[in-house]
């Protein structure tokens, strides 16, 4: 679960950049890349992927790191719903996303012993 989630937070970040991109240099593909439900429904993946691969590996490895980068990711994610589409969105979801996957990397690490 928590490759997927790196693979997602990834997949995130992209789409972020490219919307920026696209939209703002070239005017193409408004419509589908800054469609709200596309965000909604991205964190809301996010947040079982999250939940599920950090709250085990939590519970597991006695840790708490993993799960306190993780959520606050989820927290800048989710304050990027609330600004509405432009800059400050994608600069609070690139963050978050960073943070997530930031999470899930130190989740797949073995704990020190």
């Amino acid at each position: 679960m928590d490759r997927v989630g790196v693979l997602l937070s990834c997949l995130c970040l992209v789409h972020c950049v490219l919307g920026l991109v696209l939209v703002a240099g070239m005017g193409v593909g408004a419509t589908f890349l800054l469609n709200p439900d596309i965000h909604k429904f991205g964190l809301l993946l996010a947040m079982i992927v999250a939940g599920v691969a950090i709250g085990v590996g939590a519970i597991r490895h006695r840790r708490a790191a993993p799960f306190v980068v993780a959520m606050t990711g989820l927290s800048f994610m989710g304050g990027a719903l609330a600004v509405g589409h432009g800059f400050e969105e994608a600069v609070l979801t690139i963050i978050g996303v960073i943070l997530v996957a930031a999470g899930h990397i130190l989740n797949l690490r073995k704990p020190a012993q």
